[in-house]
């Protein structure tokens, strides 16, 4: 592995941020410095000539300043058994520039802390480290050669099998835990009953699959579920109801409930593209507008930046994959978090009652997760022009009692619209066996047996 270090990191912005949330936790801290670190894994060594191709592609970012690197290493790295977004983008890049050898090259930031009157303390190193990266995404390592970790190939574990037919539900409930399913009672005693059925116990991989094809990401199974209303079942399912008002006023809307996103009708308008004839030219047509919004709350209260970011980009791709393509135009985004308490404005009906551990803070949240938001938004091109933001956190008195109601689990509302044509708005149909023809290039066989 080579290790190539590169431009400074962070702003002096976000490291006096860090200093001073480290003094207000009583650690006197004097400076910090950063820079990113490129490990780069090859299968055999580079040539001068590539070292030095390697080191352009690499060399970006503000100018390095000179630096000691003074005080206490924390190397922040993705986290170990993944591969990053980055590294998949900057070892494309590299194999486009010829370096075949290179197999990965990931990146991480060093950053060298200076305590004010001697070494930090082990307690203190956790602060530090819990300010620097994000507990679900990243790792945090002493030296840069430890990062090697990242390219450690894992031999595959033999799958297990789970002792249903003579455990039972005992036996459930407890690779429900060890495996960290979180399968709810119903969902177990599904299962129990299934395999029964079928004579035999599942293994670890069955059990994951299921458990994740059934998670509750978007509420599917609780909007399909049945509606009882005064002891009376209703005819419609709650996700029927929300159909109900397409199917019983569909006017102008061309599709809705069947593909990634929905169409409306929307206003002729003059457009530029190459006619058939590859010459181009200037066209008048109809512009149906699409639009989608969706969720991405768990996420986004887990690890806000980057749970944020993806909500918003898989909006953008499900914008663009909608009929056989259309043209994601701008974004939305909304947020609704429990009580900012931001410190040192701390309003009077902002009372601490506490939060889960495993949650940001809704004051980190509103921070981190529009920028996430909008960064996915920046890069694919489209600007994010419109959102909305509230908070609520109240003790209540209701049926149950008395409780807290409030957005621990914040709503990260993704949204966005854009354009299609009307020729495109309904997805084709493809035969099983059919051919993909590519130009410039023999046909492939598309297997759509499942």
């Amino acid at each position: 592995m080579d290790i190539i270090q590169g431009s400074p990191a962070v702003s002096t912005f976000r490291l006096e941020k860090i200093i001073k949330a480290l003094s207000d936790e009583g650690i006197k801290v004097s400076s910090i410095s950063t820079h990113f670190v490129h490990l780069v894994d090859t299968k055999e060594a580079l040539t001068d000539k590539e070292q030095s191709v390697l080191q352009k592609i690499l060399s970006y970012g503000p100018s390095k300043a000179e630096s000691k690197d003074e005080g206490e290493l924390f190397f922040v790295i993705p986290r170990v058994g993944t591969i990053s977004p980055w590294a998949t983008k900057a070892t494309d890049i590299a194999h486009n520039c010829g370096l075949t050898k290179i197999l990965r090259i990931e990146r991480g930031i060093a950053y060298y802390v200076v305590k004010q009157g001697g070494a930090l303390t082990d307690a203190e190193k956790q602060k530090v480290k819990a300010l620097i990266h994000d507990r679900m995404m990243e790792n945090v390592l002493p030296s840069l050669e430890e990062g090697a970790a990242l390219f450690e190939k894992q031999s595959p574990k033999p799958f297990k099998t789970v002792a249903l037919t003579t455990g039972g539900m005992d036996a459930l409930k407890v690779a429900n835990v060890e495996l960290g399913l979180a399968l709810s009672e119903p969902e177990m005693e599904y299962l129990l009953d299934s395999f029964k059925g079928i004579g035999r116990d599942p293994t670890d991989i069955e059990l994951y699959m299921f458990a994740q094809m059934n998670s509750e990401h978007c509420r599917h199974k609780v909007f399909g579920a049945d509606w009882v209303i005064d002891g009376k079942k209703e005819d419609k399912s709650l996700f029927g109801m929300i159909k109900n008002t397409f199917e019983q006023t569909s006017d102008y809307v061309l599709s809705a409930y069947k593909d990634n996103a929905a169409v409306m009708e929307g206003s002729k308008a003059g457009r530029f593209f190459p006619n058939p004839n590859h010459e181009w030219a200037y066209h008048e047509e109809d512009m149906p507008i699409l639009m989608k919004v969706e969720t991405h709350n768990h996420p986004t209260a887990i690890s806000p930046f980057p749970g944020a970011a993806t909500g918003s980009g898989g909006e953008i791709r499900d914008e663009g994959a909608t009929g056989v393509g259309s043209k994601p135009k701008a974004g939305i985004c909304g947020f609704s978090v429990s009580n900012l308490r931001i410190p040192g404005a701390i309003q009077p009906w902002e009372h601490d009652f506490g939060k889960p551990g495993r949650l940001a803070s809704a004051l980190q949240i509103m921070i981190d997760g529009p920028l996430g938001g909008a960064s996915f938004n920046n890069e694919f091109g489209r600007p994010n022009l419109c959102g909305y933001f509230r908070t609520y956190e109240e003790q209540v008195t209701s049926f149950n009692g008395t409780e807290v109601r409030g957005y621990h689990k914040p709503i990260m509302l993704a949204g966005g619209w854009g354009n299609i044509r009307r020729e495109h708005i309904i997805k084709d149909h493809i035969d099983p066996g059919a051919k993909l023809i590519v130009l410039g290039g023999p046909a492939m066989n598309i297997g759509l047996g499942g």
